[in-house]
Formats: C-alpha cells, structure tokens, sequence
C-alpha cells in the first residue's frame, strides 16, 4: 500500500484558509478608499470613523463618489446612495441568520456587523455547517480589521499628497467601484444590470445634480431583481429552468 503524500485538509481548515486569503485581498482595497475619502474633503479621522461605523465597500465608495464631484452640497444625495447600495447587507442577514445567529444579542450584533459579500460568499461555498461559521467569522473579522488598517494607511497617504486630484484620485472612485463589481459579473441578468445602469447613469450625469444619477442606477438592479428579468425561471417543480 502506498502512503498518502499529504493529509486531507479539513474543512473547517479549509475555509479558514479562504477566509483568511480573500479577506487580506479586500482589505487592501481600503487604501484607495482612505485615499479617495481625503481627496473628497474628508479629514483622516472623518474618513477612518466611516469605515469603523459603515463598512460596507460599496457604499464607502459611492459616498465619497459622490462628495468628491458634488461637494457637501451633495451630502444627502450621497448619503441616500450610499444607504440604497447597503441595503442589500440585510438579505444577506437573513440568509445567513440560520448560519450564525442564535447564540446569544452580542454574538448576532457582531455578526450582523460582519455580514459583507465577502463574509457571506466564503461562508455559503462551504458544505459543511462548522465550516460555514468558521469562515464567514474569520472572512468578516479579516476584512474589518485589515479594512481599517489600510484605510488609515490610505487617508495618511492622501492628505500627505496634498491635492490628490493633480494625481487623478478624483477619477479614481469609479475604477475602485468597477474592480469590486467586476468579478460578480457572470451572468446575463447581471450583466444586463450592470450595462442598463451605467447607460442610465451615463445619460443622466450631464442633466441632474450629482449623486442621483447612482440612486437612479440602483433602482435599475431593484426593478431587474423584482421581476427576474433575464433570471433562471422555476419549471414548476422547484428547480431552475434552462
């Protein structure tokens, strides 16, 4: 009989590992929203609180976004984004409340907290229960402190460089905005999302005040989502039809 070259790796293991290897490559995003954030008008430690109290990627992004083309005055307009594109942390909440909830308010207040695309795509590709926890524990927490981190290093560089729009930062909101949705986009509803958006927004920028061209953007994806449009259709017996 042969030996095995290598034990198996378990999955609780496993998904530690992943967890721990897709929450470094998030957070290394945070740079560019520190930096980003300074050169909208934040200060280091206005930038450094939202992304302690928010932490949500996308909606961090589309906030400063939307401040960095439209000033304070368009505050509310950047706010009511940022909110529209974070909702859908709470969907993601109630998929995964059977996963990790129940053990107590701290614990589902922590867990409520760490609930991110990132959390929740390492959790639901585990097949084992242990493991699911393991790794949307160890993706969140990963991503909120190395999130952190990178976002003081990011605001600390940007107020160092000064007027960070002599560097191109102030375009550089959308690229950070389009390499996080970029690898989500697989599909053909998705993909359709993605195009009527941008088209809609595109046509509306030169028209409207800044920041309502990103709600009305998002209202695309809650219209498409609503009706499945371009989606997998059930054939009746609970499965997708091709």
């Amino acid at each position: 009989m042969r030996r095995k070259s290598s034990r198996q790796v378990s999955p609780v293991r496993a998904a530690t590992r992943q967890g721990v290897a897709v929450g470094v490559a998030t957070a290394a995003y945070g740079i560019s929203f520190g930096a980003l954030a300074v050169a909208a008008g934040l200060d280091i430690w206005q930038t450094c609180v939202l992304s302690l109290l928010m932490f949500t990627g996308g909606s961090q992004f589309a906030l400063v976004g939307v401040l960095a083309s439209g000033g304070v005055a368009a505050g509310p307009a950047a706010i009511a984004s940022a909110v529209l594109l974070g909702s859908r942390n709470a969907a993601y909440g109630m998929r995964m409340k059977p996963v990790v909830g129940g053990n107590g308010w701290l614990r589902d207040s922590a867990a409520a907290w760490l609930t991110i695309d990132e959390s929740t795509a390492v959790s639901l590709a585990q097949d084992d229960p242990a493991a699911r926890r393991r790794g949307f524990w160890v993706t969140g927490i990963v991503v909120y402190v190395g999130w952190n981190l990178t976002t003081l290093a990011g605001a600390l560089i940007g107020d160092l460089l000064g007027d960070t729009r002599a560097y191109g930062l102030d375009a550089a909101a959308a690229a950070a905005f389009l390499g996080l949705i970029w690898p989500r986009l697989k599909s053909h509803q998705t993909i359709a999302v993605a195009s009527a958006a941008a088209v809609l927004a595109a046509a509306l920028t030169p028209v409207v005040a800044p920041g309502l061209p990103v709600i009305a953007a998002a209202l695309v994806a809650v219209i498409v989502g609503t009706t499945n449009w371009l989606g997998a259709r059930d054939d009746g017996n609970g499965r997708a039809a091709s």
